[in-house]
């Protein structure tokens, strides 16, 4: 099931799990200043995975950033969350305001074009809290985003446009896996912001 022209706030899984896409917050030139902002002032690396005991290194880039020096595991490997700069701060409190939630730290993916993607996942790692609400922010090009039931296999899709706000939350996580489908249809970059809680290390 495709959701491209969704109801706006609406849940759009059809059950054992929340996700509210909120469209565009912000104006389509303020997006486009936070894609510049970020692209310069994030400190971007390559993410790294272990898989089946090798060392990957992804050409996607990634970034870390929290309220304190949080570490993060996830594809067997740990990060420090960098302190907050001004932008990611900016967007914080947007997307708390926007959602009624609190926030404490920020996974940032960058994609250079379509063809960098991700796989089917859950985010339900240890160190976040569990059930907790994830917003995720896009700036840059626009993609599509799937989810699947992890028992009935059931699909939903909806396209993420710039500067727009989705939100994971409730039991998402537990019966869902989502990804970022790759595409040679898109040449341009895309960041995506998931701002998370952690609550399990100090």
């Amino acid at each position: 099931m495709d959701l491209f022209n969704s109801e706006i706030d609406a849940n759009i899984l059809p059950f054992d799990g929340e996700v509210n896409y909120h469209g565009p917050i912000m104006s389509i030139e303020k997006a486009q200043d936070y894609y510049e902002e970020l692209i310069q002032n994030i400190k971007w690396e390559n993410d790294k995975a272990i898989i089946f005991g090798k060392l990957i290194i992804t050409k996607r880039k990634v970034a870390w950033y929290g309220d304190k020096p949080f570490d993060y595991t996830y594809s067997k490997t740990t990060k420090s969350a960098l302190p907050w700069n001004k932008e990611l701060l900016e967007l914080k409190n947007l997307v708390e305001q926007k959602t009624g939630e609190t926030f404490n730290s920020c996974l940032l993916n960058l994609y250079h074009n379509g063809e960098e993607g991700m796989a089917w996942h859950s985010d339900a790692e240890k160190d976040l809290k569990k059930n907790g609400a994830i917003g995720s922010l896009s700036f840059g090009a626009e993609r599509k985003f799937s989810f699947k039931h992890k028992t009935s296999k059931q699909t939903v899709s909806v396209q993420l446009e710039k500067g727009s706000l989705l939100v994971m939350k409730g039991a998402t996580q537990t019966h869902w896996l989502h990804r970022l489908p790759p595409t040679k249809k898109v040449k341009i970059p895309r960041i995506n912001l998931t701002f998370r809680t952690i609550e399990s290390n100090s």
